[in-house]
């Protein structure tokens, strides 16, 4: 047995690019299946506002199409690899490399190494392509398809307390004094929670203490009446750094200003459990792929003439997909306070890369 871990250069660039090209087919068609899907689900509502049309489209598929490469990126690795190792089993080549004393591992190393690589791309595009188009898109989105915000630091659907008063926004841009709001409502509720008056508005801006409120329609309950006016300043407790710390989207920000903000809330005496699984998971979800030819390796290996080819390829994709199913849900716990952040982040990580290896060894090694 050869104590070099890599085979030949030869062999591995084959291999290595073989692979490459099987992921990139298989991502391309997921996403352009799922991308179609999507469309055709929210075409229709896009097309429903005034002034929109094919740009409107074309500009969603630009922003929505970066978040399916990242979801199903994974999942192509995956794919990749059974199809990878299904065709090098059936064309004898796994049969001629152990005959040339390789190992399991060292015919597996160069989809490992290409897989590694896979990984560290798909976080610099998370990090740099998917969070902007992410915070974009759900900006748009509470806007209900309308003009599209151009802030960078857009947030939607934000929810502010103050007191026992509730302050709502769809829309909420920039930061500090120069916060903007948009489709606001302020609700004015009673020391044990009832609501006593709705107000709605079009625009709030810091007034410096409060935040004024323009072009506003106010519902007392207690009368079931209504009326308008021009203004009104409402949440004078409400600061802008209350306002900035108020929502952190993990998917709308990128690996390293997150940490910051996290620390921010922490010193604020927030709860970020959640936020820290989320930020932990930047790092173990794109190492996934790293995972897959592992645990798909049970499909390299075995006679293909025995008839369970088919059978080592199920076991493979039954095991990778296992793998994403534990990840979701130890993910879950984790928001919820069940698991630490750090174990909820990478338990399943390293569970199922135990689980590959205990698997490879016991068969092949």
């Amino acid at each position: 047995m050869q104590l070099d871990f890599f085979p030949s250069a030869t062999l591995t660039k084959y291999l290595a690019k073989m692979f490459v090209l099987r992921i990139l087919a298989v991502l391309v068609m997921l996403v352009l299946v799922l991308l179609m899907l999507d469309l055709l689900s929210n075409s229709g509502k896009i097309l429903a506002v005034p002034g929109n049309g094919q740009g409107e489209l074309l500009t969603y598929a630009g922003m929505r199409a970066p978040q399916l490469v990242q979801r199903f990126l994974p999942y192509s690795v995956l794919l990749a690899t059974l199809i990878t190792l299904v065709t090098l089993n059936q064309n004898s080549e796994v049969v001629a490399m152990k005959a040339a004393g390789l190992s399991a591992h060292q015919v597996l190393a160069p989809l490992l190494l290409t897989a590694l690589v896979v990984g560290g791309a798909s976080f610099a595009f998370n990090e740099r392509v998917v969070t902007r188009s992410t915070a974009t898109l759900k900006a748009w989105e509470a806007a209900e398809w309308g003009p599209i915000p151009e802030e960078s630091s857009v947030r939607a659907n934000v929810y502010l307390a103050d007191g026992t008063n509730v302050l709502t926004a769809a829309q909420l841009a920039g930061s500090g004094a120069d916060i903007r709001m948009t489709d606001v409502t302020w609700y004015r509720r009673s020391p044990d929670g009832a609501i006593i008056e709705q107000v709605d508005a079009a625009r709030a801006t810091y007034a410096g203490p409060g935040w004024r409120l323009d072009d506003i329609t106010r519902f007392d309950v207690a009368s079931a009446s209504s009326n308008e006016a021009s203004s009104i300043v409402v949440g004078e407790g409400l600061t802008p750094d209350q306002i900035d710390l108020a929502q952190i989207d993990p998917d709308a920000v990128p690996f390293w200003t997150l940490g910051a903000q996290i620390d921010a809330f922490e010193e604020a005496g927030r709860r970020t459990g959640e936020m820290r699984a989320k930020w932990w998971h930047k790092l173990s979800g794109p190492l996934s792929s790293f995972l897959m030819p592992l645990l798909g390796a049970v499909a390299a290996f075995g006679l293909a003439r025995s008839g369970q080819l088919f059978v080592r390829a199920l076991i493979g994709m039954a095991l990778g997909f296992a793998y994403f199913v534990v990840d979701n849900a130890a993910l879950a716990m984790g928001n919820f306070g069940g698991y630490p952040p750090l174990l909820a982040a990478w338990g399943p990580f390293f569970l199922f890369a135990l689980i590959g290896e205990t698997v490879l060894i016991r068969t092949e090694e």
